[in-house]
C-alpha cells in the first residue's frame, strides 16, 4: 500500500500515479481513495476498465504469428520457445491459410506433445492433425517441428499461388 503525505499541512493532494493501461481496455485512473485494483486471472493480458478502476492481467500461453508462402515453399509462422530446464508440454495449434485471387482456404488443427532436456526439443511420438483444405490448396500443409529449443508451427505452400497464413499456439505445461 502507497502513503502519501502532506507535509506542509495545506494544499491539494494528488496521487503519484495518474492512469496505469493495460494491452487492452483504457487508461484506468485511480477511485476515490486513489486505488486501482489489479485482478489476475491464469492467463496473462492486462485489461484496463475505467469505470471500475481496475486492470485485468491474465495468463495467456500462446504464441501467434502470420507468414506468406509465395508457392510451394515452407515458412516458419508460429515459435513457441520451451523451458531452460527440462519438461513436457501438450501444444494445440490453430492454423488458416488463405488465397486471395482463387479466392481458395485451408485450415489445421495440430495437436502435439513435445518434451524439452531444457536445451533442445522433441516432438514425442505421433502428431494429431485435422485438415480443412479447398481444392486449389488441397496440397498446402501445417505441421510441428522441433527446431533447437523451440517448437515451430510451419506450413508448406501451393505451386503458382501466394497463401497469407496465421497461427496460434496454446499449451499447458508440467
Amino acid at each position: 500500500m502507497s502513503q502519501i503525505a502532506n507535509i506542509g499541512g495545506s494544499g491539494t493532494i494528488s496521487p503519484d500515479i495518474e492512469t496505469l493501461t493495460g494491452d487492452v481496455g483504457g487508461a484506468v485512473g485511480p477511485d476515490g481513495a486513489f486505488n486501482v485494483n489489479i485482478v489476475t486471472d491464469e492467463f496473462l493480458t492486462t485489461t484496463g476498465n475505467p469505470a471500475t478502476n481496475t486492470i485485468t492481467i491474465s495468463l495467456d500461453e500462446t504464441a501467434r504469428d502470420t507468414g506468406q508462402t509465395i508457392g510451394a515453399v515452407t515458412d516458419d509462422i508460429a515459435v513457441l520457445t520451451l523451458a531452460g530446464v527440462p519438461a513436457v508440454y501438450q501444444i494445440e495449434a490453430k492454423v488458416v491459410g488463405f488465397e486471395s485471387t482463387t479466392p481458395a482456404v485451408c485450415g489445421y488443427n495440430l495437436i502435439c506433445v513435445a518434451r524439452t532436456t531444457g536445451a533442445a526439443a522433441v516432438v514425442a511420438g505421433a502428431q494429431d492433425r485435422y485438415n480443412a483444405e479447398e481444392a486449389a490448396l488441397a496440397t498446402a500443409s501445417a505441421s510441428f517441428i522441433a527446431v533447437g529449443n523451440t517448437i515451430v508451427v510451419r506450413v508448406t505452400g501451393v505451386i503458382g499461388l501466394t497463401i497469407n497464413w496465421e497461427a496460434e499456439i496454446n499449451y499447458i505445461t508440467l
